[in-house]
C-alpha cells in the first residue's frame, strides 16, 4: 500500500466517515534495524500490506493523493515500513505537492532522525514551510542503549546525530516531537529521555507499542 488510512491499527476504506490521518509509504529501505520494528513482527493481509513490491514514483503517489477522500483527512503523514528521508528529493516534492493541493491540511514526518547522516549534510532547512510536525524516534537515553535497540548502520554516532537533527528541525518546523515506545522503554529510561528533551527544548511523546 502506498497511500492508506488507519484507525486503531486497522485499515479503513476511503469512504469511511471519521476524520483521521492519511499515510504515505515511500520505501521499504531503512538505515536502522530496530529490535522492536513491525517490519519483522506485524502480520498483514496481502491486500493491505505495507511492504512495497517496488518504490512508487512521485507521479504515482500524486495520483493516489489526488484520489484521496480529503473531506475526512485530518493530516498527511509520511512514514511507512522504511525511513522516508532516504528518498529525500521525492519526500520534499510530495510535501510541496500536499501543501499546493491542500494547504490547510497539516503535514507530519515520522523519521528516525538519521537523514543528515544519510545524506552527509544538514537537511532541516529543506522542510521549511512544507512540514508542520517532525516526529523523531528517540528510543533511549544513551548512545549505547540507542545503538543496541536500533542497530543503526552509522554506529554509535547515530544517537547524537539524531538529537542534533531534532535541534536543527526546531528552526524550520513548527513542532518537533521525540518519541519512545512504552513497552520497550522502562519507566526510568523514559524519565531520562524526558530530561534530555527538556534540556534541549524538545517535546517527548510516549507512544504505545504495536505487537501486531
Amino acid at each position: 500500500m502506498i497511500v492508506y488510512m488507519t484507525e486503531s491499527g486497522k485499515y479503513f476504506p476511503p469512504n469511511a466517515e471519521k476524520r483521521r490521518g492519511l499515510y504515505v509509504n515511500l520505501t521499504n529501505r531503512c538505515n536502522c534495524a530496530c529490535v522492536f520494528c513491525l517490519r519483522d513482527k506485524k502480520i498483514m493481509a496481502e491486500e493491505s500490506s505495507l511492504w512495497l513490491e517496488r518504490e512508487p514514483s512521485v507521479e504515482e503517489v500524486q495520483a493516489e493523493l489526488d484520489a484521496a477522500p480529503w473531506e475526512v483527512v485530518s493530516e498527511v503523514v509520511f512514514c511507512g515500513f522504511g525511513e522516508p528521508t532516504i528518498r529525500l528529493p521525492e519526500l520534499l516534492e510530495l510535501l510541496r505537492y500536499v501543501k499546493k493541493i491542500q494547504p490547510e491540511i497539516p503535514t507530519r514526518l515520522n523519521t528516525n532522525g538519521l537523514g543528515e547522516l544519510e545524506h552527509g549534510r544538514e537537511i532541516a532547512a529543506d522542510f521549511e514551510n512544507i512540514l508542520d510536525v517532525a516526529s523523531i524516534s528517540l528510543n533511549a537515553a544513551t548512545a549505547e542503549k540507542y545503538f543496541q535497540l536500533t542497530r543503526a548502520k552509522f554506529g554509535i554516532k547515530s544517537y547524537e546525530a539524531m538529537l542534533t537533527f531534532a535541534e536543527h528541525m526546531k528552526k524550520f518546523v513548527p513542532r518537533v516531537v521525540l518519541t519512545v515506545v512504552d513497552k520497550v522503554t522502562p519507566p526510568e529510561e523514559i524519565d531520562a529521555c524526558r530530561k534530555i528533551c527538556e534540556e534541549r527544548g524538545l517535546t517527548l511523546r510516549v507512544r504505545p507499542y504495536e505487537s501486531n
